[in-house]
């Protein structure tokens, strides 16, 4: 007897309701599985770092809302380093701050950077805000402590995946909303802004996701505290497009073009209302890449240049040529 081989992407929603994230072969698992993610460090890299783990950004002893703290055994300058802190995905409901490290390790161990993993609470615990005042909370804490790590306070970029894209793209349109900032943690007087944002295929306008995305029980709906279609409100609050200003900071989007979680078309929207309100942006898309962080050295040389350009006054050109991704087929056979 033959079975049907499943198609690829209802194994994607399958797993996505799982909190798994499935990634192609040269695509990092970006939501999950950390200690995968850092057995697959250079060891040379590691070597250069030291790790300061759980660290509380909130006065309380809740495990979730804490950071680790990533920062290089020698340090490329006297002078405070910038600071590139990560928020993980997972839906919103899983994920652990863990997985930072493989996206941090390679920038700390240069010596010029500082790295910080955010971890947040997730939706069995509490619903939306409670996602974006953790890592509002977070980013003021650290610029509040920033002369304790020799850390520029004034140089943060945040970094995120799935998940965490949402939320960094929430921290760089809602740095003036007082409305999402809340009152975690005894840092309240600092100020929760970034200087740049690197959003990997985030969700950006929760209201038109579409398809499972509207389900009682999807990620979406868990993170607003009902049934999408029936949260609209909350919906567009919680929606980055929904704050674009001219006084938001440069953004490099990274999406790929065959992303069956979180569809393209996120990032797209996301990418032209910021152009709107004036903002430089830039968006990369991975052509018949999945939901998944493509590691390519093409992609993190034009990551680097980001980076530089918003810390060292730097003024590089950054292509927004795609790149070319690999992608499981969409339909693997039949019986």
């Amino acid at each position: 007897m033959k079975f049907p081989l499943l198609r690829y992407d209802l194994i994607c929603l399958i797993l996505f309701y799982s909190g798994i994230v499935l990634t192609n072969p040269k695509e990092i698992q970006s939501a999950d599985s950390p200690d995968v993610q850092n057995d697959q460090l250079e060891h040379s890299d590691a070597q250069k770092i030291k790790i300061i783990k759980n660290v509380s950004y909130s006065d309380t002893d809740n495990p979730r809302q804490q950071v680790d703290l990533f920062l290089p055994n020698t340090r490329m300058s006297d002078d405070p380093l910038p600071v590139i802190a990560f928020i993980h995905g997972g839906g919103w409901r899983k994920g652990s701050r863990r997985s930072g490290l493989q996206f941090l390790a390679p920038l700390v161990s240069t010596g010029k950077y500082l790295g910080v993993s955010i971890g947040y609470r997730l939706t069995d615990e509490a619903t939306w805000p409670a996602q974006i005042y953790d890592c509002k909370a977070a980013i003021r804490w650290l610029r509040a402590n920033a002369k304790t790590y020799h850390a520029d306070p004034a140089k943060i970029i945040a970094v995120g995946t799935s998940a965490g894209g949402h939320l960094v793209a929430m921290l760089g349109t809602s740095g003036d909303v007082l409305t999402l900032e809340g009152k975690i943690g005894t840092s309240v007087n600092s100020s929760s802004r970034v200087c740049g944002v690197i959003d990997f295929f985030g969700p950006t306008n929760l209201t038109s996701m579409g398809g499972f995305h509207n389900n009682p029980d999807s990620p979406e709906s868990l993170l607003l505290g009902g049934p999408l279609l029936e949260q609209k409100e909350v919906a567009m609050a919680a929606s980055p497009i929904h704050y674009c200003s001219k006084d938001d900071p440069p953004f490099l989007i990274i999406h790929g073009t065959n992303d069956k979680l979180v569809p393209f078309d996120q990032s797209s929207q996301l990418h032209k209302s910021l152009q709107d309100a004036g903002v430089s942006t830039r968006l990369i898309a991975i052509e018949g890449g999945g939901h998944g962080r493509l590691q390519s050295k093409e992609l993190a040389s034009r990551i680097r240049l980001f980076i530089e350009n918003q810390f060292f006054d730097s003024d590089h050109e950054i292509s927004t040529q795609s790149i070319p991704g690999q992608s499981f087929p969409q339909d693997t056979g039949r019986n």
